[in-house]
């Protein structure tokens, strides 16, 4: 009979060496070789005080190691961290088998601030020398990770139930008195009568949460006596958990959290810069990003939008800093014969999630179902019947337009009356116009040559590789990483986790061309 040797898997001491668990040309090497020889730690000096008292801190470069590999794995949680220190090896390396507690984890991650800035600075300039970054093109992304594009809107650690204007929350808080009043009258009308204890008890419990719900709202209503302003003056609803966060609408539906906005270059894929923001509106956003951007780069160096960012104030302003940009508007993929068949894709239903209703066909002809020749200007119903024109130069809400009226001899015998009117039995004839630009506009705007510079052979083929440079970015820091929400609250705290999951994506690309091998 064979006879094996026996495996024994039970708890024993082994010999390890640390050190030789951080192979050289991964990721955790990178990051203990940065922390240990090129990274200035002691901007972090500061905030310790214990020189001559005290008990003796973790080193933050122990701490920034475990925590930036951890991101990389997609372990966000301080107790997943802990965790990984006690039990997986490469971890207990990077921590010197310290195992920090996850209270001491979080306490680093909630409190850190502009170390975080001077840290991405120091990568940036290590990819600088490394000639990772080429300055040609700045790619800025649209903030709908959700939805499947380039950029990143995530939730936070907010209550979205919790969202509302000052008016809103004022509602609330009547209805919870109101309620909390119905119920103490109640209890006062069956003091007399029998009533089990356990349920009464039950009932003073809540009415005693409504009230205090109710002086919440009201403590919170008197702390901020005026809504929050949008960029154009329209009130922009609150949140009582995260006051920075913000409503926004996703492909997935709406949620509470941030905007994450990165500026990435196009030679090897570098995030130069990172911002979150708690507002659901791209169009106030590139500017600053833009102009966080200009130290790194050069006169020459073109920045690419998508349409989220696209409007006249954004284009006026770059044009007069004379930056070069190209700006994608709505209806750029209607003109680009490139994307011709993108109708096809869009007919199929989404395999993931798909909670768009289906289409309905226009039950009545639009205007695009009239044809107008443009040399002779004859309009041509679709029954076949030629429209007379009857305003060459109508204005409507500031739009120049040429309109077409049926005649009555072909309009009142018509059969497909019902599907021209709206209300055949009342209107005689149908009209129509067609819209030639705005009323007015003598000089070409920003937005008009965008386009021409966006629909040219040189604009198109720079404007593609906006595509491949963008969306590896996003997709590695999403799908690889993991990151499907933010754990924190508050604009600052926020933007420090973002800038540390790019912070993650620049080092791994430092890693992937021989840095520190």
């Amino acid at each position: 009979m064979a006879r094996y040797k026996v495996i024994d898997t039970s708890p024993r001491f082994l010999a390890v060496d640390l050190e030789k668990q951080l192979l050289p040309g991964s990721f955790e090497y990178a990051v203990h070789h940065l922390l240990e020889r090129e990274f200035d730690l002691s901007i972090f000096d500061t905030r310790y005080r214990n020189d001559r008292s005290g008990a003796t801190a973790y080193p933050p470069g122990m701490l920034l190691k475990v925590i930036l590999c951890a991101y990389a794995q997609g372990v966000v949680s301080s107790r997943g961290i802990e965790r990984l220190c006690r039990e997986h090896v490469t971890f207990i390396a990077l921590s010197g088998d310290c195992a920090p507690h996850f209270t001491t984890l979080a306490a680093f991650v909630s409190s850190l601030d502009e170390e975080v800035a001077k840290l991405f600075a120091q990568v940036l300039y290590l990819c600088n020398r490394q000639g990772l970054i080429g300055r040609e093109m700045f790619a800025i992304p649209q903030g709908d990770f959700l939805r499947g594009v380039d950029g990143v809107k995530l939730p936070s650690n907010a209550s979205k139930a919790k969202s509302g204007t000052r008016a809103d929350f004022a509602h609330q808080a009547d209805k919870l008195e109101a309620a909390a009043q119905k119920m103490l009258e109640r209890h006062r009308q069956n003091d007399t009568l029998p009533v089990e204890p356990d349920l009464a008890e039950k009932q003073r419990q809540k009415a005693e949460r409504l009230q205090q719900e109710a002086a919440e709202l009201r403590d919170w209503l008197t702390a901020n006596p005026q809504d929050r302003k949008g960029s154009k003056g329209t009130i922009r609803k609150s949140n009582r958990t995260d006051p920075d966060s913000a409503k926004m609408a996703t492909g997935k539906g709406v949620i509470q959290g941030y905007t994450g906005v990165a500026a990435v270059d196009a030679k090897h894929q570098i995030i130069i810069e990172a911002q979150a923001h708690g507002t659901g509106s791209e169009q106030e956003l590139l500017l600053q990003v833009v102009r966080a951007t200009r130290p790194h780069a050069t006169p020459e160096t073109l920045y690419t939008a998508d349409a989220g960012y696209h409007s006249e104030t954004n284009l006026q302003a770059l044009a007069e800093e004379h930056i070069p940009a190209l700006i994608a508007d709505n209806g750029m993929r209607q003109r680009d014969e490139r994307f011709k068949d993108q109708g096809k894709h869009k007919a199929k239903p989404d395999p993931l999630y798909d909670k768009a209703h289906p289409k309905k066909s226009a039950q009545r002809y639009r205007p695009q179902d009239f044809s107008l020749d443009p040399e002779t200007g004859i309009c041509t119903c679709p029954a076949g019947k030629p429209l007379y024109r009857n305003g060459s130069n109508c204005i409507h809400n500031g739009y120049v337009s040429t309109k077409y009226t049926g005649a009555q001899r072909d309009c009142l015998p018509c059969e497909r009356r019902a599907k021209c009117l709206r209300t055949p039995e009342k209107t005689k004839v149908r009209q129509v116009s067609f819209f030639r630009g705005k009323a007015g506009a003598t000089e070409e705007s920003h937005s008009d040559r965008m386009k021409k510079a966006i629909d040219s052979e040189e604009g198109k083929a720079r404007y593609g590789r906006r595509f491949a440079t963008v969306e590896p970015v996003f997709g590695n820091v999403r799908h690889n990483k993991r990151l499907d929400r933010f754990t924190l609250r508050g604009r600052r705290k926020v933007n420090n986790q973002w800038q540390l999951y790019c912070l993650v994506h620049n080092i791994e690309k430092l890693a992937h061309h021989g840095y520190g091998q």
